[in-house]
């Protein structure tokens, strides 16, 4: 019923989603542009309409009391920004460990608007293969 609902909700913004026949068991979605709050809410939505468990990242502070259980348990990974290359090596572990994870992530890394993308989001996919 979830993913019934929500391809009906973003159907209705005018949206459609479209799920390739197959997917391989881990991947990186690159979110862009994030220039929005509202994409993560069309994201939850999107990942309940593709029926996948699709995980993300969000800053750390998001993850903190009050409504850091929350995120936690919509698949949200908190990061800690100020450690760039500990980060990506983190989620790269990550996929190491889990045969099955699969991860939406905005390389921007910010919702202002960038020149250019942060590369973290390259070697991640890299090695989740």
């Amino acid at each position: 019923m979830r993913k019934e609902l929500s391809a009906w909700i973003l159907q209705s913004l005018g949206w459609r989603v479209v799920k390739p026949d197959t997917l391989p068991r881990q991947y990186v979605i690159a979110v862009v542009p994030h220039t929005s709050n509202w994409d993560f809410p069309l994201g939850l939505l999107t990942r309940n309409a593709m029926g996948e468990d699709i995980k993300f990242v969000g800053k750390a502070s998001l993850f903190r009391w009050p409504i850091g259980g929350l995120f936690r348990w919509l698949g949200g990974y908190p990061v800690d920004r100020s450690q760039r290359n500990n980060y990506t090596e983190a989620v790269a572990d990550i996929f190491r460990r889990e045969p099955d994870f699969r991860l939406a992530i905005a390389p921007e890394g910010t919702r202002s608007k960038v020149d250019k993308l942060k590369t973290g989001f390259y070697y991640i996919a890299k090695a989740a293969g």
